[in-house]
């Protein structure tokens, strides 16, 4: 199974290019497999693993496994060095997974701005936001105030609610009308 991991891999490397999955003689080629019969075993031993699906049509599709990657055992400290145990049969987890709990209800919105930066939150970043009308003070929330979307803390100020930035160079915003929730924010990405 050794091989089929590097196999996977180079599958996965392939999809992330092209979007697709290559074909039967296609993967033969990419992987250095010299018969059909290699190919064929290898795709069943992926299907068997959960790797691989085959559509109606009968070409090959990724499974939710398929983009799975691996969590390391331990934990890598942010302060003084100290030694990570990379085993190979570590978990797997997905993005979607780990991020998200209610796919209708969740979007992803790019952050525009540095109004929220002393939360960790920078212009060009995806925050994971799940549509809901309510939310306790403290969260991070898209709002809408005036017709106009903004990512701001959720904080209560004399019994009014009230969107407070993480920069002090900007103002709270306490709004004079109805102040709508779009959502709360639940997750980030960031790309470096």
């Amino acid at each position: 199974m050794s091989n089929d991991r590097s196999y996977l891999g180079a599958l996965q490397d392939y999809y992330a290019r092209h979007r697709a999955l290559p074909s039967y003689a296609s993967i033969g080629q990419l992987l250095g497999l010299r018969s059909k019969s290699s190919v064929a075993a290898l795709v069943a031993r992926m299907k068997l693993a959960g790797y691989l699906e085959s559509t109606p049509d009968r070409r090959l599709a990724p499974t939710k496994r398929f983009f799975a990657r691996p969590l390391a055992t331990g934990t890598v400290r942010a302060g003084l060095p100290d030694a990570v145990d990379d085993d190979s049969q570590a978990d797997t987890v997905t993005l979607d997974d780990y991020l998200i709990e209610r796919p209708s209800q969740t979007v992803l919105v790019r952050v525009k701005g540095d109004s929220m930066i002393d939360a960790g939150i920078f212009e060009g970043d995806l925050v994971v936001v799940e549509k809901r009308a309510a939310a306790q003070k403290g969260d991070i929330v898209v709002a809408i105030v005036d017709n106009q979307f903004t990512l701001k803390r959720l904080d209560l100020e004399s019994g009014s609610f009230v969107l407070r930035p993480e920069n002090p160079a900007y103002p709270v915003i306490r709004p004079e009308g109805a102040l709508e929730i779009f959502g709360v924010m639940v997750g980030l990405v960031r790309k470096l």
